[in-house]
């Protein structure tokens, strides 16, 4: 499969082989990080690469991080993406993604919608959850609510029995339009390969 990711979105292939691995796990941070130093490389190198080891054995083949300036000195707005790919049982993609809409459909504290994208159907899932951040780690030393924001787009393959669930989470609610606007452009510019048991993903 191949994706186009949009400026400020630095990322790295998690299927790769552990040398390639852990090069783009460097390049990564060095990206993230451009006004860092070595030491600062070096533990960040080693807190993403055991990240990425550990999404790799839990079938996450792609992992990105998008970094973006508010503007006004209003900070930088944060965002992680994965892609995951995982077999469907089926090779028809309306029938995959009929059977994700009505399996996820009833939840009420998800918004449901079928996508009908160009490389075919797809259906989005968006929620939101709160979460309760220690004292000790705010500016404030109270405890403060955080709230998280995540967009998942399952979309099967129209080449062979397989489904790709992109997702998007972010605590960076505020900026939750451009995130939309981002992850639509993500999924609007998919296209699956005809060889996609290469297990390789351009972007």
């Amino acid at each position: 499969m191949s994706i186009r990711l949009p400026d400020g979105m630095h990322a790295i292939e998690v299927s790769a082989d552990g040398v390639e691995r852990t090069k783009a796990v460097r390049e990564l941070v060095r990206e993230i990080y451009p006004q860092g130093d070595e030491p600062l490389w070096e533990a960040m190198s080693a807190l993403y690469g055991a990240t990425a080891q550990e999404m790799a054995s839990g079938g996450v083949s792609f992992f990105g991080i998008g970094l973006y300036d508010i503007g006004d000195g209003g900070g930088v707005a944060h965002c992680s993406l994965t892609v995951a790919v995982f077999e469907s049982g089926a090779a028809d993609p309306d029938v995959v993604a009929q059977g994700i809409f009505a399996t996820l459909g009833p939840d009420p504290l998800r918004d449901v919608t079928w996508l009908d994208l160009p490389c075919g159907p797809a259906v989005s899932v968006i929620s939101f959850r709160k979460l309760v951040v220690d004292g000790q780690y705010t500016k404030s030393g109270s405890d403060e609510e955080l709230t998280m924001g995540q967009i998942q787009v399952h979309v099967p393959f129209s080449t062979g029995p397989y489904t790709a669930v992109i997702t998007l989470d972010t605590a960076s609610v505020e900026q939750w339009d451009e995130f939309t606007h981002a992850i639509a452009g993500i999924v609007g510019s998919l296209e699956f390969l005809e060889s996609p048991s290469t297990g390789e993903m351009t972007y």
